[in-house]
């Protein structure tokens, strides 16, 4: 049986009269990546804050590599390596620097700094501009190096809090090698992401949280499957108060709409011929169409069915 390194059971958090978590359950076997998807405000932050010790649950008990995070909450730290949605390096120092400072500060001897320092640079491919100041780095250099520095004391699991939020798609693939390149070296690694793709990409398995609350729970495909069959997504020139009573025989369960109405998105049996059908039908009662896509399910709609709105 695979060791579980981040287990957490029924965790609970308010912050005054906001309740942040309600009752989390959380499992994510060595060597592989969950992912944790929600809205904001849907409490992710909330227990990764939770897991890496920075916060205590009022209910709720949680274990990382084997040690609670509240009564061992030190052997938790001494363990763990976290990167934050905000990068934590010193923009006044170089690279080198950064990481040396952090390898020290984790017990490492001057020497022994230094040599991991170099590794992490090689590693990361930031060894040419190791010895420039951080500041002058670029939002993927900064990541990248933000990432090394959580990596310094070969932590044997790794909270990734949207590391890649605001890189551009070249620097987030390569994160996403980097990521990969952890896992099957044997790391754990908590994910939260806004990019659905990401999560599709990289986790084993996916939590989706809404209101502090896991609402769904399965591997990628698990998700979709469960999300019924295609989707249709249909854009109007502009809101028709006759668009949703012409789409509710062609489609199956809930129309979702847009604040601005122009926007709907429904499931549908079959994704054969459904266009023309939605066409047809629209433009019988008047409502002018910019554009009708039909879909295999995704993680977004999978999104959209659970929560009624998208991963921000």
């Amino acid at each position: 049986m695979d060791q579980i390194m981040i287990e957490a059971t029924d965790l609970a958090k308010r912050y005054g009269d906001t309740q942040a978590l309600a009752g989390v359950d959380l499992s994510v076997p060595a060597g592989t990546i969950l992912g944790v998807l929600g809205p904001n405000g849907a409490g992710k932050s909330t227990a990764v804050r939770i897991l890496t010790t920075l916060a205590r649950p009022d209910a709720g008990h949680a274990r990382v590599a084997g040690y609670d995070v509240v009564t061992q909450a030190g052997e938790v730290r001494r363990r763990i390596g976290v990167t934050a949605q905000d990068a934590t390096v010193d923009e006044a120092l170089t690279g080198r620097q950064n990481l040396r400072m952090v390898a020290e500060l984790s017990g490492l001897r001057r020497g022994a700094a230094a040599t991991r320092a170099d590794e992490l640079l090689e590693r990361f491919e930031l060894a040419g501009a190791a010895d420039r100041v951080v500041k002058g780095y670029s939002g993927g250099m900064r990541r990248r190096l933000d990432l090394a520095a959580s990596l310094v004391a070969h932590p044997a699991v790794l909270f990734l809090d949207e590391p890649t939020t605001g890189l551009d798609p070249t620097s987030r693939a390569r994160m996403w090698d980097v990521v990969r390149d952890l896992v099957a070296a044997g790391t754990t690694i908590l994910l939260t992401t806004q990019y659905l793709e990401e999560a599709d990409a990289l986790a084993d398995r996916i939590v989706v949280i809404d209101h502090g609350r896991v609402v769904a729970r399965g591997t990628a495909g698990e998700l979709k499957a469960a999300t019924g069959g295609h989707r249709l997504e249909v854009t109007l020139s502009a809101p028709h108060d006759g668009a949703l009573p012409a789409l509710a025989p062609l489609v199956e369960g809930r129309v979702d709409v847009d604040a601005g109405g122009r926007r709907l998105r429904a499931g549908v049996r079959s994704g054969s011929g459904v266009a023309t059908e939605v066409i047809r039908a629209l433009d019988g009662v008047g409502a002018l169409v910019d554009d009708v896509v039909v879909h295999a399910p995704s993680l977004d709609d999978v999104f959209f069915a659970l929560t009624g709105q998208g991963v921000s």
